[in-house]
């Protein structure tokens, strides 16, 4: 996920309601798609936005700063405007960090990738930097985002916006047939998008045989990837986003949309460029690296447990990410499975480091099972200009700067507390659209699917297919079965929704 939605994991794959189905009997669910329904005409999020104090417009000098913005190493760019690079992005979208061109080779696969070269553009010290360190990232509500710049910037001079020339990092990968990298660098350049695409389109375009030239081998490369990244022992979990969008009559909906392919094809080569940012930083002894412990054994055994109460096939020796991968995307029970699969994905981090390099298991994404960095998104989260800046120096010899190599420490602090603030905002909003919806339907009966059974004093975790919505439910649902509910709370003014099991109350 690029962030760029207010979303939240509802569930792992999206559930059709079924019509044969009985109550508590095992069911198989059809193709994930979208469902919207109303949420309300009136609906807003002022109220999260004064809870959680956010900011509401830039500073004077912020502003002067972003709208005089220039690029200091104009002088050093290649030029590479010949690429033809494309980006892919949510409908919509101002704020493109990102832009790619992929091509095979007779060895294998070159990537050039694009990235906002954000750095060359603020001053170090200015009040835009300064107002950057305050935000950290930018946060997103369905009314509107609370941006990490002004958008005179991000969604202007800084942007790779279509058939304009842009300064940006521009990274060179070159695999082999494999997709395993053999060779990486990033320089400075000067760049051209020649077409903004929506994932929505590209799906079509490569489902129809008539892909972008620029990424006609995405797919390929793509799933090459995925398969490299589930060898290493790499978790993906298929989440759709939960979205409150407004609707083309001005009404606000909740919906459920499910991933195309190309968001994961897309998103394997940010992860690559990650990886390969992450080596450049542990070779040249300072960085900042995005990291997550392993699971403990708690959670592992969890997860056994779990796949033998539903019937599972589990294979103690083969790596989790690879057995999550091979569930049936239409079964009840991988809904279940996924949804407990998120508890490995826990304590994610930051790790500066300068002058000696992290031992390797510090270093480590558990999650992609390799180290890995936030290197793509220097639009939208703040680390993203660092951890840039720093592979910039490094890849061509250069001291690395000492504004970068200074501000390493705030930076970690600055990203650690807003990511918590948008992890807070995201759900309040998602909370509160769906409390809105289900107010005037309390006491009526709702079909779901039990992700998680009650235990100790946690509530089981459902998800209700229409509306689609997870919530807690009191009582004891059958776990990894399907479940008639009763709305018993459903209160906007605390965001707040609770199911009820058994649906008669007996």
């Amino acid at each position: 996920m690029d962030g760029r939605r207010c979303v939240a994991a509802a569930s792992p794959w999206l559930c059709g309601t079924g019509s044969g189905l009985q109550a508590n009997s095992p069911a198989s669910y059809p193709e994930p798609v979208t469902v919207k329904r109303l949420v309300a005409r009136d609906l807003s999020f002022d109220g999260i936005r004064a809870e959680f104090a956010l900011p509401a417009e830039f500073g004077a000098d912020a502003q002067r700063d972003a709208a005089q913005a220039v690029d200091r190493h104009h002088a050093e760019r290649v030029d590479r405007t010949d690429l033809g690079l494309v980006t892919i992005d949510p409908p919509g979208s101002r704020d493109l960090d990102q832009a790619l061109h992929l091509e095979r080779t007779a060895n294998g696969y070159v990537v050039h990738y694009a990235i906002a070269d954000v750095s060359a553009q603020i001053e170090p010290g200015s009040a835009l930097d300064a107002e950057a360190r305050r935000r950290g990232e930018t946060i997103y509500l369905p009314d509107g985002s609370v941006p990490l710049h002004p958008l005179v910037f991000s969604e202007g001079s800084a942007s790779l916006l279509p058939n304009e020339i842009r300064p940006a990092a521009l990274w060179r990968i070159e695999t082999d047939n494999d997709a395993n990298p053999v060779s990486w660098s990033v320089e400075r350049a000067l760049v051209k998008s020649v077409r903004q695409l929506t994932y929505g389109e590209a799906q079509d375009a490569a489902d129809a045989g008539n892909p972008h030239p620029a990424i006609a081998v995405l797919p390929e490369f793509g799933r090459k990837r995925r398969d490299l990244g589930l060898a290493r022992g790499a978790i993906e979990l298929n989440l759709p986003e939960q979205e409150v969008v407004r609707g083309s009559a001005g009404d606000w909906e909740l919906a459920i949309e499910a991933r195309t392919e190309t968001d994961g094809w897309n998103a394997q080569i940010s992860l690559l460029t990650g990886i390969c940012a992450a080596r450049i930083m542990l070779d040249g002894g300072i960085g900042m690296l995005r990291t997550l412990p392993p699971a403990d054994g708690d959670v592992r055994r969890w997860m056994r447990r779990t796949a033998e109460a539903l019937g599972v096939p589990w294979m103690k020796d083969t790596p989790i990410g690879a057995q999550l991968a091979a569930l049936d995307p239409g079964a009840t029970t991988t809904l279940a499975m996924m949804t407990q699969a998120t508890t490995l994905l826990r304590g994610a981090s930051y790790l500066v480091f300068d002058g000696a390099r992290p031992d390797d298991q510090a270093a480590q994404h558990a999650g992609i099972a390799a180290p890995y960095a936030h290197a793509t998104a220097p639009l939208r989260r703040l680390g993203d200009r660092f951890v840039t800046e720093i592979c910039l120096a490094l890849s061509a010899g250069n001291a690395v700067p000492q504004w970068a190599r200074e501000g390493l420490a705030d930076v970690r602090s600055s990203l650690l507390s807003s990511n918590t603030l948008a992890n807070k905002v995201e759900q309040a909003c998602v909370d509160l659209a769906e409390a809105t919806i289900l107010a005037p339907q309390k006491g009526q009966t709702f079909d779901s699917a039990v992700l998680r059974g009650a235990e100790k004093k946690r509530a089981a975790e459902v998800f209700v297919t229409d509306p689609p919505i997870l919530a807690r439910c009191e009582g004891d649902p059958p776990e990894g079965r399907r479940a008639k509910l009763a709305l018993r709370e459903a209160d906007p003014d605390t965001r707040s929704v609770l199911f009820g099991f058994p649906a008669d109350g007996s």
